[in-house]
């Protein structure tokens, strides 16, 4: 008779039900279901989780977080290619690689509380892997991964709506952003005449100073913007400018 061999009859790891509650808890509050919850588990499983658990067979998030880099990049690139028409490549390369970079997805997956979720074994918990920034970004990624697989690409879009691209629209990644070219470029299209800008305030003390700028068509006021910098000011007041002549423009139609 032939015997089996051991571990042949080993089922895919059953997380205790403890864990199982804290992770409908993060969906409720995310207002995100997922029908496949194997796919959301895995997602938040480090490999240090499966090394000291190898006998119960759970996957770690590894393949989830290749996924959903791609995803997340395919997504941040159709919004940025929408939303900035005038943006030349090279500018949406960069503005792009700010978005997806490490340190931005630690700050998402913060916001998240994607920390207190993921499973981790003792070793990588007694050393502060909850708090490790290559770890959460990772998570993060890999949750985006899950997310696609179980409920597409539209749900990933509508999740970023809500916790990515508000940070664009508010100017958070404008430290890569050229928005005096994108400015000049509009005028130029529509040959409006002759863009400038001044400082017409400075306030606190040396060291912790703020600029405040105004940019003009003309003789008249485009925007106005704050910043640590004269530059960043400007840069604010561009940006300031452009979203006022895209709403003038959509009154109009």
């Amino acid at each position: 008779m032939t015997q089996r061999r051991k571990g042949n009859n080993h089922k895919p790891g059953v997380l205790p039900e403890k864990v199982k509650s804290q992770f409908q808890i993060f969906q409720d509050e995310m207002n995100i279901h997922f029908q496949n919850k194997a796919l959301l588990y895995q997602a938040f499983t480090h490999s240090s989780y499966v090394n000291e658990h190898r006998r119960k067979l759970f996957t770690d998030n590894e393949r989830l977080e290749f996924l959903g880099d791609a995803v997340l990049e395919l997504s941040v690139s159709k919004y940025l290619f929408e939303k900035f028409p005038n943006m030349s490549e090279g500018e949406l390369t960069k503005l792009r690689a700010s978005i997806v970079c490490e340190p931005s997805l630690v700050v998402f997956a913060n916001e998240l509380d994607f920390g207190q979720y993921v499973l981790l074994g003792k070793g990588e918990e007694l050393t502060g892997g909850r708090e490790r920034p290559a770890l959460l970004a990772d998570v993060f990624e890999s949750f985006i991964g899950a997310l696609y697989l179980d409920q597409g690409l539209d749900v990933v879009v509508a999740f970023l709506e809500r916790i990515v691209f508000p940070k664009v629209e508010v100017g958070a990644f404008s430290h890569v952003m050229d928005f005096k070219s994108q400015l000049q470029e509009i005028i130029q299209q529509t040959n409006n005449g002759l863009l400038y800008y001044e400082i017409v305030d400075e306030k606190g003390p040396a060291h912790n100073r703020t600029f405040v700028s105004r940019v003009l068509l003309n003789d008249d006021e485009l925007g106005i913007g704050r910043g640590k910098s004269k530059k960043e000011a400007e840069q604010q007041a561009a940006q300031s400018a452009m979203l006022m002549l895209k709403q003038s423009k959509q009154e109009g139609e």
